[in-house]
């Protein structure tokens, strides 16, 4: 009998997913409007001496440049931060639902775009805040694309930086002949984030990080989409791996929480962004 459970919380998880992308979708209107009336993706923005990197949010799965921002790119832009926000890995007829493309492309997607900002902001250097496989993705850009040369942090919010197996489901496609391939083929940006995948034995080999870029990894224990949750943290050299109940064992975020609107999450995030400033976060940063 199939553990219909397990099978059941990473559906019910792909279905939440899908409902925080539609529903602030109808409200924010045109993503470069909504953007930029929020203050952030605004070309004429200097990075001031405080905070002299831009930062680019990467969003997630089935996310978009506004959808999965509504809370932090306001949080950083009233901190003084330049922010912008891309939308990558689309797939033809599919509006909305974001990062279903190839990887590999969707890194190359990025790295124009991290070169668009350089280049109106004047700044040498970004950093680099993505959720889910948003903290993922910009690790292919910084390894085989040039990006650790323009990048000076990577901060991923709860990111399947070793993949997932969804609680178990992926060890199911086995038993179902041609479902690989299928998922291969109509999304492979999801293929490629399953455990085990081609895509991730390539990034992973060799290393988890690259000379030159500070890594931060912001993980909660009740994920629910990228698990096991510990998969990931980050080895390597100048990487500093938080769980958030470590900070506020009270904050009960999942997947979906931690990247949307966790101002625990949030305050640690501008920490990574400015080591030399940073206070500590606990349950009271939620009030900041």
């Amino acid at each position: 009998m199939l553990p219909w459970k397990r099978v059941l919380r990473p559906l019910a998880a792909l279905l939440l997913a899908v409902a925080a992308v539609v529903v602030p979708a109808a409200t924010a209107g045109a993503s470069g409007t909504a953007a930029t009336s929020s203050g952030w993706n605004d070309y004429t923005c200097k990075p001031s001496a405080a905070h002299p990197r831009p930062v680019v949010l990467v969003h997630g799965t089935f996310g978009n440049s506004v959808d999965n921002w509504l809370g932090l790119a306001p949080y950083l832009t009233s901190r003084g931060y330049c922010v912008y926000s891309l939308d990558y890995g689309r797939l033809p007829g599919v509006p909305l639902f974001h990062g279903l493309g190839p990887i590999d492309k969707s890194a190359g997607e990025l790295s124009a775009f991290v070169d668009k900002v350089l280049a109106a902001t004047g700044a040498a250097e970004a950093d680099l805040v993505g959720h889910s496989q948003g903290g993922m993705m910009p690790r292919y850009y910084l390894k085989f694309l040039g990006g650790a040369a323009k990048v000076h942090a990577l901060v991923g919010i709860a990111p399947d930086n070793h993949g997932t197996d969804l609680n178990g489901l992926t060890n199911l496609l086995p038993y179902f002949p041609g479902a690989e391939d299928l998922l291969d083929a109509a999304t492979p940006g999801l293929a490629d984030q399953i455990a085990g995948s081609a895509f991730l034995t390539k990034l992973n080999a060799g290393g988890d990080t690259v000379p030159g870029v500070r890594y931060t990894v912001i993980a909660t224990r009740y994920d629910e989409v990228v698990t096991p949750w510990r998969t990931q943290y980050l080895s390597g050299s100048d990487v500093r791996n938080v769980l958030l109940q470590d900070l506020c064992p009270l904050d009960l975020s999942e997947h979906l929480a931690i990247g949307l609107f966790d101002r625990i999450a949030f305050h640690e995030v501008a920490n990574a962004l400015d080591p030399a400033h940073a206070a500590p976060t606990t349950c009271a940063s939620a009030l900041g």
